[in-house]
């Protein structure tokens, strides 16, 4: 099917990833019926080394963005940053309104704000497990459990069949923040008869069950007083579970909680705002941190993840205006390794032991809980809500497909296994993907969004790896060269290379004056000529073949 199908009948539904499916973050999700579309998240995911000088990654959404007119509302199932990080950036395309509940909302509106459309989007508040309607969707809140409040499973009923899509979760019995899952609507759901489940896979290759935040807080509480120094704790900024249970375990030691890392302040607030932080002493801040003995200050810092702006980043390279960390210290890894961040964090683990800094991961004691399911609660959950499909999301393809084969042997008669751009139809007597719709990545650059795999962050991919090079050539009106060409090549070129400059040099005036006298009259072909005679001289003389861009001054 092209691009421009819609699900007219209101017997038709379908379900289109534009991210999150076949990978781990950015979550972009639409579901069509009745000639209308939905939206439920829309997050980013953050760069690596393969993409120099791009910060933030988020879904292209072209396609649903030349249907805006049809697309009645965007839900959002939880304030991680993959779930909601792309909505400043994307909104002004959507143009739609908004649903959350208040913990989530209170994020957004920062988001919004830092956009600058905050006055434009209408934000509707639902409360946990509100039911509103949207166009022809009924939509119905479920509380789960996981490592944010306020975490919500959607119901989406249509007039082709009832999905629960999960949104990320886990089955938490003593959650530190928040309300335990709601199994009883999840099985009085199961009883009405649900069409799909859109479930959550990131741990479906995980046996066993994900862990309690309330057995993580004695574990932490017993790791910390092993330490006379300062002691630094790194987690998710979002984690406010982790945040309470990190505070809580300071103040049993005597000592003070401070947030190092802008993120956190914001989350802090928020939470502060809907009572998860109530009954905690406040934070206090990296300045205050700095002027306290050690033995009585606990740092909770950004960068589990090795990214390099955040604050743990700056301090293990002794860029930060406050905090410096010394031989004695104590860090710990609060957190799981998210896949594709091993080399960051490996630099930062480094930078921090050659400062004599002790490390403690998750390999090394139980210093973190999962927020997402493992097997045995993806099988209470299918117990539960009984769908007839069941369809994998948000993990990569070994985890979807581990999801479906269990899903299987949990009686689910279809497991479809799809990918960001599918459109998968639900209804009917069997699910199917019925087409394929455009689907791309888009990066922050700077100050614009540009598509990830543009020709110019392209451009700079090859840049990163074979430099550049530039030839300035000036020529008379019969093409004859009036001095000698000039070549320039950052990151190829270094003091010691006058001769490979003086072989490109002969190179390109050989080239351009080899050229019939019509063809060196003629622009292009000068400064084709030149750029092949450049390049067959980089890659001969430095084994590289740089972008070569020619600059032609005819007099």
């Amino acid at each position: 099917l092209r691009d421009s199908y819609t699900p007219k009948g209101k017997d038709e539904l379908v379900f289109v990833p534009l991210g999150g499916t076949g990978e781990i973050g950015m979550n972009l999700n639409l579901y069509g019926h009745a000639g209308k579309w939905l939206m439920i998240d829309c997050g980013v995911t953050f760069a690596d080394d393969a993409s120099p000088g791009v910060d933030v990654i988020m879904p292209d959404p072209a396609f649903i963005a030349e249907r805006r007119k049809n697309l009645v509302g965007l839900v959002l199932t939880h304030g991680h940053e993959d779930h909601i990080g792309a909505v400043g950036y994307l909104w002004p395309q959507l143009r739609c309104p908004i649903y959350a509940t208040p913990f989530t909302a209170a994020l957004v509106r920062g988001k919004l704000a830092e956009a600058g459309v905050e006055d434009e989007v209408s934000l509707t508040e639902v409360p946990m497990s509100g039911r509103f309607k949207i166009g022809p969707f009924d939509l119905e809140l479920i509380t789960l459990t996981h490592s944010i409040p306020e975490p919500n499973a959607v119901v989406i009923r249509t007039a082709a069949g009832t999905v629960l899509h999960t949104g990320d979760w886990k089955l938490d019995p003593e959650p530190r923040i928040g309300d335990t899952a709601d199994e009883a609507a999840l099985r009085r759901l199961g009883g009405e008869g649900v069409l799909a489940m859109i479930c959550d896979s990131t741990n479906a290759l995980v046996e066993g069950e994900s862990g309690s935040e309330e057995a993580l807080h004695g574990s932490l509480r017993e790791l910390v007083g092993r330490f006379d120094n300062r002691v630094v704790v790194t987690c998710f900024a979002s984690n406010v579970a982790r945040l309470r249970t990190i505070a809580e375990v300071a103040a049993h030691h005597g000592r003070h909680a401070a947030l190092v890392g802008r993120s956190l302040w914001r989350i802090v607030e928020a939470a502060r705002v809907g009572g998860y932080l109530d009954g905690l002493p406040d934070f206090i801040t990296d300045r205050d941190a700095s002027l306290l003995p050690h033995d009585k200050v606990l740092l909770i810092c950004t960068g589990s993840q090795g990214e390099p702006r955040a604050a743990l980043s700056r301090i293990a390279r002794d860029d930060h205006p406050e905090i410096e960390l010394e031989a004695g210290d104590a860090v710990i890894f609060s957190s799981r390794i998210i896949p594709g961040n091993e080399r960051p964090i490996g630099r930062l683990q480094n930078l921090l032991a050659a400062r004599g800094v002790e490390m403690v991961t998750e390999r090394d004691h139980f210093v973190h809980v999962s927020g997402h399911p493992a097997r045995d609660e993806l099988v209470r959950m299918y117990q539960w809500v009984r769908p007839t499909i069941a369809v994998p999301v948000h993990g990569e393809a070994r985890h979807m497909i581990g999801h479906a084969e269990l899903a299987r042997a949990c009686q689910v008669p279809q497991t479809p296994v799809i990918t960001n751009g599918d459109m998968l139809r639900l209804s009917g007597t069997h699910a199917e993907v019925v087409g394929q719709v455009h689907h791309g990545r888009l990066a922050v650059d700077g100050t614009r969004l540009a598509p990830l795999d543009g020709e110019m962050l392209r451009h700079r991919q090859r840049m990163l790896w074979n430099g550049s090079a530039v030839v300035t050539l000036v020529v008379d009106e019969d093409g004859e060269l009036l001095a000698d060409p000039q070549v320039t090549a950052p990151g190829l070129i270094d003091d010691e290379a006058a001769d490979l400059v003086e072989d490109i040099v002969d190179l390109v005036a050989d080239a351009v004056a080899s050229l019939p006298r019509a063809m060196r009259r003629d622009d292009e072909e000068i400064r084709e000529a030149a750029r092949r005679a450049a390049r067959r001289g980089f890659r001969e003389q430095r084994g590289k073949r740089p972008p070569t861009t020619v600059h032609l001054v005819r007099l």
